[in-house]
């Protein structure tokens, strides 16, 4: 069985830092397409430092709910 906590935090660490790591690398053009296109979801998530920081939040968020219904589900189906 999964621990539906610990799948949460490890995927919100996971994610935001990529998704932070993408806004300030977007600065020099590279990944300038990811970005935007996420910026259509994280609303203020842009290229540059403070658009990093935004993005580093919404992806925690995101990442932790994500992983915890994946693993919740998982132990579901898993039961039967």
């Amino acid at each position: 069985m999964l621990n539906p906590k610990a799948v949460g935090i490890s995927l919100a660490i996971v994610w935001g830092v990529s998704v932070f790591l993408m806004g300030l690398i977007s600065g020099t053009g590279y990944g300038l397409g990811f970005v935007n296109a996420l910026g259509t979801m994280y609303i203020y998530y842009q290229p540059g430092i403070i658009g990093a920081i935004i993005g580093l939040i919404y992806g925690l968020i995101d990442g932790f709910i994500g992983g915890f219904v994946f693993a919740y589900l998982y132990n579901m189906f898993e039961k039967k």
